[in-house]
């Protein structure tokens, strides 16, 4: 009998610890708060807060408030209060558009006990975003970064049914509370609306995120231990996906739309000779010469040497070209003949499709000259000779995208000479000068502003600009060097010209010298120069050195 006591007591003693836990559970997740009394807040006012409760409002205070960078933007709230009904219902159906094929594919695949995933509701509720302040930065590059402080006390009603065989499994979002610091950046700023090509988010701290999740009409938050395991599964997630310097880039625009596309190598084409042209001179004879282009781009035609009465020209002339897509651009090749009166006319062309060209490999090509491109035309097939070229598409090596920017006089040069890596440059490459703009400059007699830049003797000049002190050019300009310009400098003038006849028809707005040799080691600067000889007169220039 005393060991049948013991084992019947032990049998008591777990059933009774059971049946206790299901009680205690049941009690704890269903217990309605609502029937328990409600005390109404004491309500004083701020000046009779003694210092414990003072801090606990600290948290609760806006941004704008505690840091007068952030600007206060009450008129924003009032309008996404206004426009969140709408926002809700669009939002909403991206959010189903979205994430329905990714379900779709992860029930579809494998012996996955899920059968289905569906929303029975979506909706995000009556309560929009706040924005406590915003603050927004001024930066030299062609973008606009702004950081919003957002926090969302929500009330959505977000039902995902789970079906696993003939179980339906009901999981509900309910009480959303978000509050998170993203840095927003619009780039590159285009001519096409809506004037940005990329959103690009990305989070300064983790968020803070908090939430109920009922399964099956119970909260499983409530669980003891649960809510701060989820709590840190989120934040870490979030944060290896989005935190500084990760970021989420949401394409707006086409490339092709507007979006300046940044030049990636170069093109050496060698243009050997010319067989069997066809005659346009009295005595049987051409005066040839060949004119390069690539597709798509707007700077002048590379042009040969003219070959005096000939049809079988030759050349061995080489010459670069910067190239920005080679997938998408071609080489147009025209041969003229040359006449001292009127027009040249046109003894044939061709065009190449840049993306036949493997990297660092040269490719002899035999072409044979057309009339146009136009292939119903009847003279298509007209023999106009051959002429011979060699390709090659050197693509620039790849640099650190780091940019010294600022307001400065002149760039200050690395102490160890050398650039990233340690290694001193010593290839051939393009240094791409990009005029931006210009603030403050003032005429005398006149304010019609263009930038004159003068570099190893080459002079190129941008547009005139009409009666204002901060002209926006935004022109790139490009010099083929054969080694890095360490030691050179480049000469960029401001320069007013008055539109019609006058006494003082140019005047100087200032100017400045740039040692290139910071630009050769850090691969890219931009940054506003202040003009000598002028009260406060800056330039905004971006110089670029891209090596093959």
């Amino acid at each position: 009998m005393g060991f049948l006591g013991i084992f019947l007591g032990i049998i008591g003693v777990g059933i009774g610890i059971v049946i206790g836990l299901v009680l205690g559970f049941y009690l704890f997740i269903y217990s309605d708060p609502q029937n328990e009394p409600f005390e109404d807040p004491i309500v004083k006012p701020i000046s009779e807060l003694d210092t414990t409760s003072l801090q606990d409002l600290v948290p609760e205070i806006p941004l704008w408030l505690k840091n007068p960078d952030y600007d206060h933007v009450d008129w924003l709230n009032t309008f996404l209060l206004n426009m969140w009904p709408y926002l809700d219902k669009a939002i909403c159906a991206a959010i189903r558009q979205t994430t329905e094929p990714i379900v779709a594919d992860y029930v579809g695949q494998g012996h996955r006990p899920i059968e289905a995933i569906t929303f029975e509701t979506l909706s995000l509720g009556t309560l929009p975003p706040i924005f406590q302040g915003i603050k927004v930065y001024e930066t030299n590059e062609n973008q606009l970064v702004m950081e919003p402080a957002i926090k969302w006390a929500g009330n959505p009603n977000i039902v995902i049914v789970v079906k696993i065989s003939f179980l339906r499994i009901k999981i509900q979002l309910v009480d959303l509370q978000v509050f998170a610091v993203p840095r927003v950046t619009l780039k590159p700023l285009v001519s096409a609306f809506p004037c940005f090509a990329n959103v690009v988010v990305s989070l300064l701290e983790k968020p803070h995120v908090d939430f109920g999740l009922k399964v099956l009409g119970g909260d499983v938050m409530s669980i003891p231990g649960l809510y701060p395991l989820v709590q840190d599964i989120i934040k870490k997630e979030v944060a290896k996906l989005y935190l500084w310097p990760q970021t989420l880039q949401i394409p707006i625009l086409d490339s092709s739309l507007g979006a300046v596309k940044k030049p990636v190598g170069v093109l050496h084409v060698k243009v050997i000779r010319a067989t069997k042209l066809i005659k346009m001179d009295i005595l049987g004879l051409s005066d040839p010469y060949v004119k390069l282009k690539l597709s798509g781009e707007m700077l002048p035609s590379k042009k040969t040497t003219i070959k005096k009465k000939t049809l079988n020209p030759v050349w061995n002339e080489t010459f670069k070209l910067v190239v920005k897509d080679p997938q998408a651009q071609t080489l147009q090749v025209n041969v003229f003949d040359w006449d001292k009166v009127g027009s040249h006319d046109r003894l044939g062309m061709q065009v190449v499709p840049l993306k036949i060209l493997q990297p660092n490999e040269t490719k002899e090509l035999t072409l044979d000259l057309l009339k146009n491109t136009n292939v119903t035309d009847p003279l298509k097939k007209q023999q106009r000779g051959q002429i011979m070229l060699e390709m090659t598409y050197a693509p620039f090596r790849e640099d650190s995208d780091v940019v010294v920017t600022g307001t400065l006089n002149t760039p200050t040069k690395k102490e160890n000479g050398a650039g990233f890596g340690g290694e001193t440059p010593i290839g051939a490459g393009v240094l791409l000068v990009t005029v931006q703009g210009a603030e403050d400059v003032e005429g005398e007699h006149h304010n019609n502003p263009y930038a004159v830049i003068i570099f190893r003797g080459e002079t190129k000049k941008t547009k005139i600009i009409r009666k204002t002190r901060d002209p926006k050019w935004n022109e790139e300009f490009q010099f083929m060097l054969e080694e890095p310009p360490i030691h050179d400098k480049i000469h960029i003038q401001i320069m007013s010209k008055r539109t019609r006849m006058s006494f003082y028809a140019k005047e100087s707005l200032g100017h400045v010298v740039i040692n290139l040799a910071d630009v050769v080691y850090n691969a890219r600067i931009n940054n506003k120069f202040h003009l000598i000889d002028s009260k406060n007169g800056l330039v905004h220039v971006e110089l670029r050195w891209r090596e093959t």
